[in-house]
């Protein structure tokens, strides 16, 4: 009796499963349970297919911002700088995985404009290294910015520089205005120490949308900061770029097994793993509170096959009187509760995927201007909508067990007599 017709048909087991979903007299409370149950599940797989979607976005759009200023890995000398920059690049370029390396120098500045005094980093780049330094500047033009030009009300040339736009605000300065960059890096005269004065033009203004960096960070050309940090040949470091930026520990450590231990490196997930960590939790966090809307509904799934149990003990007895196994019985039920789980799970991630393109291709939802965003960021990943769909459904699954098994263990005789 465990199956019907041709080896390709159904077990007889489902096609109950499917006839009890259906409406009857006295069973018209328990189906609105049921389709209580697959709204519950729907609504639930649906709000946690687009908030972690939400989260995926923002995590993506983090690595893309921070990458979009900072190389992928960071090698120093350990005690000081590096006076051979040239033969480092050389070795460094040469390790797998490694695209473009090139030296920068890095140093803390007083900057000061006819409007305010602040203080910031500066770090001194090489636009010939033909590769994006500074976020919203590609190399040419960044070259251009940085050259040494003749400002406007017949001053003499200055250099370019390029500020952060919160930097710039707080200075008070626009793009070709000049400002004094004041390193204690000075010269000792019969005063004393006199720290080291020189006049830029700001050349530009970038934007990260972070404004840790925007508010604190300003470029300048590699010989300039070398002039300005009095380094003669000297550079701080390097930064390196490679054609796999999510492989950079691997590589990290090719470099550093190239160079030894005077050495020192990290790549750009080390320098960020608070944020990246902190985002993880968030995830996974709002994951486990949103698949509780999916337990509640599990909740609901028992209840409507106890009910069922209770309505159908006749039928039970009487299946059982022609044969039918406990185990059986308890696939009937199984089979009904999990129909009910795959329904409104398919309906979620239907539904969530659908409201994922709405917003991911018609940004209506404005963010205030404290967030990075200026909308929600969206990104639907497979492996995320796969492991929501495996939970919600393995949460349902488990939710029949106990009802199904209370179903396989009626007594017969007493069912018939009594149900």
């Amino acid at each position: 009796m465990s199956r019907i017709g041709s080896p390709l048909s159904i077990s007889y087991e489902l096609l109950i499963a499917l006839r009890y979903l259906k409406a009857k007299r006295r069973q018209a409370f328990i189906s609105l349970i049921s389709l209580l149950s697959v709204a519950g599940v729907a609504v639930g797989v649906m709000a946690l297919v687009v908030v972690i979607a939400v989260m995926t976005g923002a995590e993506k759009d983090f690595k893309a911002r921070i990458l979009g200023f900072q190389s992928h890995i960071t090698v120093m000398k350990r005690g000081g700088g590096i006076a051979d920059p040239a033969n480092l690049l050389d070795v460094i370029q040469g390790v797998d995985g490694v695209t473009v390396a090139a030296p920068f120098v890095y140093g803390q500045v007083m900057l000061r404009s006819g409007y305010g005094v602040s203080g910031a980093v500066v770090r001194g780049v090489d636009p010939a290294a033909g590769v994006t330094q500074v976020e919203g500047f590609d190399p040419d033009r960044l070259k251009d910015k940085l050259a040494r030009k003749a400002p406007s009300r017949g001053r003499p040339p200055a250099p370019g520089v390029v500020l952060g736009k919160e930097l710039a605000l707080n200075l008070g300065v626009g793009e070709g205005d000049m400002i004094y960059l004041i390193s204690p890096k000075g010269m000792i005269s019969p005063m004393g120490h006199v720290p080291s004065m020189r006049r830029f033009r700001v050349a530009g203004l970038f934007d990260s949308g972070m404004y840790e960096y925007d508010s604190a960070f300003a470029y300048i050309h590699i010989e300039d900061a070398k002039s300005v940090f009095r380094l003669g040949d000297k550079v701080t470091g390097m930064d390196v770029w490679i054609d796999a930026p999510y492989e950079a520990h691997e590589v990290r450590e090719g470099i550093l097994g190239q160079l030894g231990p005077v050495y020192w490196a990290r790549d750009w997930m080390q320098m960020n793993a608070s944020l990246f960590s902190a985002l993880k939790l968030e995830k996974a966090a709002m994951f486990v509170i949103l698949i509780l809307i999916v337990l509640v509904a599990a909740f609901n799934i028992a209840s409507s096959l106890i009910m069922m149990v209770m309505e159908k003990t006749r039928d039970i007895a009487i299946l059982k009187a022609m044969g039918a196994t406990d185990g059986s019985i308890m696939r009937i039920f199984v089979y009904q509760g999990t129909l009910i789980g795959m329904v409104g799970t398919s309906i979620g991630v239907a539904l969530g995927v659908a409201l994922c393109f709405v917003l991911k291709h018609f940004k209506f939802i404005d963010l205030p201007k404290v967030y990075i965003f200026s909308t929600l960021p969206v990104r639907l990943e497979a492996m995320d909508v796969l492991a929501i769909s495996a939970s919600a459904f393995g949460i349902c699954f488990l939710a029949t067990l106990y009802p199904a098994w209370q179903a396989s263990r009626q007594n017969t005789v007493e069912a018939i007599r009594y149900g």
